[in-house]
């Protein structure tokens, strides 16, 4: 309380009083408890963690939005190491098709929100963490808030509005991004924003300054990962973390790592500030957090081509509207569900001319659309199709409306 009142009271009593409020503040940390150094007897082994590391951990606040792939072990190993408070930031609903790979769920969790199924096995893992939990969507309304109220941000999501979100969240704030990233066999991570005592390095702008266009690279739902995957990269990205929050080590600031798990090769790229940065370069463009999803096209998945909705499809199949559909897909998916169009996977869409009609009315659909309208957009170009439609946000957007019992995978 003293401390409190101190801070709160600090211009009155004057500038000269932060030598002692330092003093205080070290008093008055939490130290660890008798259970606590049992517990974390590894680290305090260790000739460069001890004690003192091992406290600054306790005393850290570490926000990880996403409990996906990378989220599940990243929260596993902060859980374990004793960060004191963590954040869990999702909205999501846990499927069947996630247990692949996240691995802080199991079968009987199916359905459940995410934030609370996480929490609940990450409690029994450690009792000492205390754990925030932030059941919503991530937005440029609510980033800001609530990234103010942690040390670190670990950014564990799978796709690029969010990432560009957190990145300019954490510029915005002053807060280092622990970022990390995967796609069927390849993983990221890099440590961005960091402040080094001196100078906060490269952000995620540096290195892609600007989204690519919508729909030319698929999510990992749509280009897949491989299983393990995640928990190499998910384990690296924690490493990071903990890194960044004791001072111990270098972190990844300034380099992006990159792991092939085909070859189990690795390399370490430079990443150097870039001045024609929109958000801090020399002549910014951004100077507040944005509307991501249009940023990205993901509201804009069509191109140019014309597309669908799902209420509207619904309504043309009742009224009998003479139209071929058409899955691009891969069969798997197109086994587990589909709104009985022909399969012609989107990789081979060239091979299959003679199943797509010139004339008349075809429908693409896809998983969530992106793939659909990639497809309908090489054959606009290169073969000179016109009649070709985009279900817009693919069979996802049709189970949502009509069919949540829907098994997309």
């Amino acid at each position: 309380m003293l401390y409190s009142y101190l801070t709160e009271n600090k211009t009155k009593c004057g500038y000269s009083l932060d030598y002692k409020l330092n003093i205080i503040y070290i008093c008055l940390i939490m130290s660890l408890s008798l259970s606590e150094k049992i517990r974390y007897s590894r680290h305090l082994n260790l000739p460069q963690f001890g004690l003192d590391t091992q406290e600054k951990l306790k005393n850290s606040k570490v926000l990880v939005v996403g409990t996906g792939g990378l989220g599940a072990p990243l929260l596993q190993y902060l859980t374990a190491v004793g960060v004191g408070t963590i954040g869990v930031v999702d909205f999501d609903t846990i499927d069947e098709s996630n247990l692949q790979r996240q691995v802080l769920f199991g079968t009987s969790d199916i359905g459940t929100e995410k934030t609370s199924a996480a929490i609940k096995r990450l409690q029994g893992l450690n009792p000492h963490v205390k754990f925030i939990e932030h059941n919503l969507r991530f937005d440029s309304s609510n980033a800001l808030s609530i990234i103010a109220n942690y040390d670190v941000v670990a950014d564990g999501t799978d796709n690029f509005p969010t990432r560009y979100l957190v990145n300019d969240a954490c510029l915005f704030g002053g807060k280092t991004n622990v970022f990390a990233s995967i796609f069927q066999f390849e993983g990221q991570v890099s440590v961005f924003n960091y402040f080094d005592g001196k100078e906060f390095g490269p952000n995620y702008r540096d290195l892609y300054p600007s989204p690519p266009p919508p729909g030319m690279v698929p999510s990992c739902a749509e280009g897949g990962v491989l299983g393990v995957l995640p928990g190499i990269i998910g384990s690296l990205q924690a490493l990071e973390v903990i890194k960044v929050l004791t001072g111990i080590g270098t972190p990844l600031s300034g380099k992006l790592f990159i792991f092939d798990a085909l070859d189990f090769s690795t390399r370490k790229l430079n990443v150097r500030k870039d001045p024609q940065n929109p958000i801090s370069g020399s002549n910014p463009t951004i100077d507040h957090l944005v509307d991501y999803d249009e940023f990205c096209g993901v509201k804009d998945l069509h191109f140019s081509e014309k597309y669908i909705s799902v209420e509207e499809l619904s309504e043309w199949k009742k009224q009998g509207v003479k139209m071929q559909l058409i899955d691009v897909r891969e069969p798997h998916e197109h086994e587990a569900a589909n709104l009985g169009g022909v399969l012609i996977p989107s990789k081979s869409v060239e091979l299959h001319l003679d199943q797509i009609p010139k004339v008349g009315k075809v429908v693409f659909y896809c998983r969530s659309g992106a793939r659909s309208a990639k497809a309908i957009k090489l054959l606009k170009e290169k073969y000179g199709y016109t009649n070709l439609i985009n279900l817009d946000g693919g069979i996802l957007a049709w189970k949502e409306k009509f069919d949540q019992a829907m098994r997309v995978v």
